[in-house]
């Protein structure tokens, strides 16, 4: 993260990221697959499996190849370059990632429990959850209950983050606050409002 100054002299907390070049390796159709797709990839890699180069189909040796469901398939082709260039300043876009793993956490950071009481007798029920259920009826403990357990490590999105500025030589935007995950993870970036596209 970083800060970009507006026009009118603003800072504003902002992202860079590096969206692409993607190569569209493979389109799907709902003739031939059932459903309407596009396989982008992105990055170099250079020990690849013969799986994935087949899955690369002579466009390149890609690190990462992901699907995206598309709405229609028309004007998308084999091979085509996907870069920075679609999207253009003040676009609203949502964008996808695996969030930071906390590993096991308590139910006071993971879900913002308050707590027990700091004094009246309680020596050890500062951090603890409190009652989780009744005793004979249910006589269990009901499924979905917010309890410690793992957090993070999930896909997150994040809708309607504003487009800031965009580098069309060196593939890089900044976008209005924070995005989901940690330095030089993966995104999925799409327009806000409906599939990708």
């Amino acid at each position: 993260m970083t800060q970009f100054f507006s026009e009118n002299g603003n800072a504003e907390a902002a992202t860079i990221i590096e969206a692409g070049p993607c190569t569209v390796v493979q389109v799907k159709t709902a003739e031939s697959d059932g459903y309407v797709a596009a396989r982008l990839g992105f990055g170099e890699n250079k020990k690849l499996k013969k799986v994935q180069k087949g899955q690369c189909r002579n466009f390149g040796e890609f690190r990462y190849i992901r699907e995206l469901r598309l709405a229609s398939a028309e004007g998308i082709n084999e091979g085509e370059r996907v870069d920075v260039s679609l999207f253009k300043v003040g676009d609203k876009i949502s964008v996808t990632g695996i969030s930071k793993g906390r590993g096991f956490a308590g139910c006071v950071k993971r879900h913002n429990f308050r707590g027990g009481p700091k004094t009246h007798g309680q020596s050890d029920r500062q951090r603890a959850p409190g009652s989780i259920g009744s005793t004979t009826t249910p006589g269990r403990v009901l499924k979905g209950r917010k309890m410690a357990g793992h957090m993070g490590d999930a896909r997150v999105t994040v809708r309607n983050l504003v487009v800031l500025h965009t580098d069309n030589e060196r593939n890089i935007m900044l976008v209005k606050g924070a995005v989901p995950g940690a330095k030089n993870g993966l995104l999925l970036i799409g327009r806000s409002g409906g599939r990708n596209k």
